[in-house]
């Protein structure tokens, strides 16, 4: 007799591995896919809105986040299952166009299948749904446009009281109370980077430095990059300087040859070191001698260098990730060489001052660049504790996605609700049309 164990599967079941679940059917799989994105977006809808409640998240590392940012929250709890991992997608890919309402997109998806299955329940196919909602799309596109405000598609971009009006719902939406402080701090510095053509605004050259100490109002703007390093060395603030960087760091292996040297005598041994000593220097002096005042290193700076950069005058800043070396030079314009050397003109950059500066006990090296143009800013943020300043920075980064999509299409339709409750109306009226 042979075990049940050892029968052969039939159908679908000979073909997947064992431990595999096969579910089908409406209450099987349609109504528990329902269920779990049901249960997600239940946990971001209380968090929706300017007065919407914050959650406590802890994710895989033991990382505490205390945040309404949806797009936060849904990112750490690491969604298992297939279908609700899709609404966390959507959401994800709201957070990188837009920059705003991810909550929105997955409460919204929660509603929807929810009166969804009371559909399915009465009997309808899933296909017949989803054409339903097909035509109120494309329903409610027809009707928004028919919503924005007149004029509202050609404004200035430049003008900072249209854009902080703007952006305060976006703000306030995640820092209910505080969007009077921190709107017109993002609509400076978005406005400082603003390309010629807006269209060309890049999020990423509004940069936010948190530091602990102070409170929100202390927070301000600067033209230019924040690096949370001190100054290598003892000079702590050069004027209207040029700037070299190099990108595999200041170090005496750049005079380092492989090979076997034979040394007879003493002399030789003194000679030889001194040799090493000689080439550095003339490297360093090769760098002052191009007019610049500042090294700045993607890597080690060795001991023997910075004594020479200390003899000639040269302030040392060491930056040790890549992206921000690649915003120095950004913002400075200058070239990052691979190798010490002597920099050409053109690879230079220059700066209106570099200088260190201490902000609530921690040391800051601050890169202003007024004249050189847009192409840095750095929001200065302060507050109380580590939690509240990652809050306001997701705060900051939606005011400046904000930015960003005023620059893309600037026009506007109004807003508590209104659009919402005219764009119900309408599409109630519309569906009693529909046959069928």
């Amino acid at each position: 007799m042979v075990g049940l164990g050892a029968m052969p599967g039939y159908g679908i079941q000979s073909m997947l591995k064992e431990g595999h679940k096969h579910l089908s059917g409406l209450e099987e799989a349609v109504i528990k896919n329902i269920d779990a994105c049901r249960e997600l977006s239940a946990i971001t809808r209380t968090s929706l809105g300017p007065n919407g409640m914050n959650k406590m998240v802890i994710n895989h590392l033991d990382k505490l986040f205390v945040t309404n940012d949806a797009a936060t929250i849904v990112n750490e709890l690491e969604v298992q299952h297939p279908a609700a991992k899709l609404l966390v997608l959507a959401g994800k890919v709201q957070q990188e166009e837009i920059g705003d309402g991810a909550n929105l997109t997955i409460s919204f998806a929660g509603e929807l299948l929810e009166k969804a299955e009371e559909l399915i329940r009465m009997g309808l196919h899933p296909s017949e749904i989803i054409i339903g909602y097909t035509k109120a799309i494309n329903k409610t596109i027809e009707i928004l446009e028919d919503l924005v405000e007149k004029g509202s598609e050609n404004m200035d971009v430049r003008n900072k009281v249209e854009v902080v009006l703007r952006m305060r719902s976006a703000v306030a939406s995640k820092q209910f109370g505080q969007e009077d402080i921190l709107c017109p701090l993002i609509a400076d510095a978005c406005m400082q980077v603003c390309p010629k053509n807006p269209a060309n605004f890049n999020v990423d050259n509004v940069r936010v430095a948190k530091l602990l100490g102070g409170g929100l109002h202390n927070s301000s703007v600067v033209r230019g990059m924040v690096l949370k390093t001190d100054a290598v060395g003892s000079i702590k603030r050069v004027e209207k300087t040029k700037i070299t960087v190099f990108a595999g760091g200041v170090d005496t292996s750049a005079t380092e040859t492989k090979g076997t040297v034979l040394i007879h005598s003493a002399e030789q041994l003194e000679n030889y070191a001194k040799t090493e000593e000689a080439k550095v220097e003339e490297l360093i002096k090769a760098v002052a001698d191009s007019g610049a005042k500042v090294i700045v290193s993607g890597a080690a700076v060795g001991d023997m260098a910075l004594h020479f950069c200390e003899r000639y005058k040269l302030m040392v800043l060491k930056i040790s990730s890549k992206f921000e070396l690649r915003r120095l030079c950004r913002t400075t314009g200058a070239i990052a060489l691979l190798k010490l050397s002597q920099p050409n003109a053109d690879e230079l950059g220059y700066a209106d001052s570099v200088s260190v500066e201490e902000i609530g006990g921690a040391r800051v090296t601050v890169v202003k660049n007024e004249e050189g143009g847009n192409t840095v800013a750095t929001v200065v943020l302060r507050g109380s504790t580590d939690s509240i300043l990652d809050d306001i920075e997701r705060a900051v980064d939606d005011g400046v996605n904000t930015y960003k999509s005023m620059c893309r299409d600037s026009r506007i339709i109004p807003g508590a609700a209104a659009t919402e409750i005219e764009l119900a109306r309408r599409l109630k009226e519309f569906s009693l049309k529909e046959t069928g």
